[in-house]
């Protein structure tokens, strides 16, 4: 630690003095020498020293020895309290135009300085975005696409301020969905799979990105990777590119693409997954997919082996998500339908019951969401479901919503609704009495 003390003392006195670099550099060595050796020793005396004043002066003006000194900063600033003295000393506002560089080792060693003492400070995020940092990781990535330790540090960067506003607004001026595409191609282990879906899945918040992504082809190449990982029973992979894959199905444009090219059938074939966080985001994406479009609740609600897998889920007591979401996509699936045969389908697979049961939920939208479904169904065919209401009770539950105080106005509208709907039949209310 002497040693470590000397060089920082000549830092202090010569770290501005250009004639004395390889002094200088021979100093910086010695600290990350020193770093490896005893880091909470040489963070305590690097605190003391007021080093970082000294490292922003060689940054700005020392050209030969700012690779270095960035390497140092990029250092000191794994140990969280270091973080503060950088941030005072400005050097991150320093770092950001050595991003301009055409120099790889300092692109990374900046990168990486940035990130750390960057983590998790939404306020110095929003600073990065508002200086232009956006624009200097997405030519980072266009630039050197090759280059694994680069891409690797600009894509955590990324990631680290995709869920901003003002950096999702600053993407979709760029072509980043077209960089992130190339990387999901080139991705070869499961850590830069899970950063690359992370980054997809923020992008994806802002429908202009959302649009271009899917344009692009990254839904089969989301789906390919999942079929891949269902094999080998990768959890956190596949729930990474499910949450990817879900956003991407929200615009209605991408949703129509996505019908075209068969995408609900191939998310269907995921089915066999056991895991619940993987069903969990199986049936959100199905369901978003039916939102407004008739042709998916034909298809998916004529499918024998979904229906049985929801009426299953159904009665998950053990994973109420994946249960509410089994059911929910039911009630999605009747309500976008307008077929006979989707009506007879769910049930003959014994799916009426659960949703019934859904229109006593404690959640008021999935309330609204199965009188809904069961209105639509019963002026569809009534016939078909007279019996499975009968069993479940139907019109004593809606009388109970209507008669309970805290029933939520839209609930009670929505159950006087369906209550008209089953009137048309004068008979099957009538044998309900």
């Amino acid at each position: 630690m002497e040693t470590l003390s000397q060089h920082l003392e000549y830092l202090a006195l010569c770290g501005d003095d250009t004639k004395a670099e390889d002094q200088i550099l021979e100093s910086l060595n010695g600290i990350l020498l020193a770093l490896t050796e005893d880091k909470q020793r040489s963070f305590s005396l690097l605190r003391e020293s007021g080093i970082f004043l000294t490292l922003a002066k060689i940054l700005k003006g020392n050209p030969r020895c700012a690779v270095k000194a960035a390497q140092v900063l990029s250092e000191i600033a794994k140990n969280e309290e270091m973080k503060k003295p950088c941030i005072e000393a400005d050097l991150v506002l320093t770092l950001i135009p050595l991003l301009e560089s055409t120099d790889q080792e300092m692109l990374l060693h900046a990168g990486r300085a940035i990130g750390r003492i960057c983590y998790d400070n939404r306020d110095l995020q929003e600073e990065l975005v508002k200086v232009g940092v956006i624009t200097s990781l997405v030519r980072i990535l266009t630039d050197y696409a090759e280059s694994e330790p680069l891409v690797h540090v600009d894509l955590l960067a990324l990631c680290n301020l995709a869920d901003l506003d003002t950096a999702k607004e600053a993407l979709s001026k760029t072509k980043v969905a077209e960089q992130l595409v190339k990387q999901l191609r080139r991705a070869e282990n499961h850590e830069r799979l899970e950063i690359v879906f992370e980054v997809l899945q923020a992008l994806a918040e802002n429908d202009g990105n959302c649009v271009r992504m899917v344009q692009l082809g990254v839904i089969h190449q989301l789906l390919d990777l999942l079929e891949t990982h269902v094999e080998s029973g990768d959890i956190s992979v596949q729930h990474a590119a499910l949450s990817a894959l879900r956003n991407l199905a929200i615009p209605v444009v991408n949703k129509v693409q996505m019908l075209e090219e068969g995408v609900a059938e191939r998310i269907q074939a995921l089915l066999r997954s056991e895991m619940p966080p993987v069903q969990f985001k199986l049936l959100g994406t199905l369901r978003l997919l039916a939102d407004g479009q008739a042709d998916a609740a034909e298809i998916l609600g004529q499918d024998p082996m979904l229906l049985n897998r929801l009426v299953q889920w159904c009665n998950a007591n053990d994973h109420t998500g994946v249960r509410g979401e089994a059911n929910r996509l039911l009630a999605s699936i009747l309500r976008h339908n307008r077929s006979q045969e989707v009506v007879k389908a769910i049930q003959e697979a014994q799916g009426v019951k659960h949703l019934v049961s859904m229109t006593t939920s404690k959640h008021t939208a999935m309330q609204n969401e199965a009188l809904n479904a069961l209105a639509i169904a019963s002026a569809i065919d009534l016939e078909t479901l007279e019996e499975s209401f009968k069993e479940s009770q139907l019109v004593q539950s809606l009388h109970k919503l209507l008669q309970d105080d805290n029933t939520s106005p839209e609930v009670k509208y929505n159950s006087m609704g369906l209550l008209c709907s089953l009137l048309n039949s004068g008979n099957f209310i009538l044998s309900c009495l």
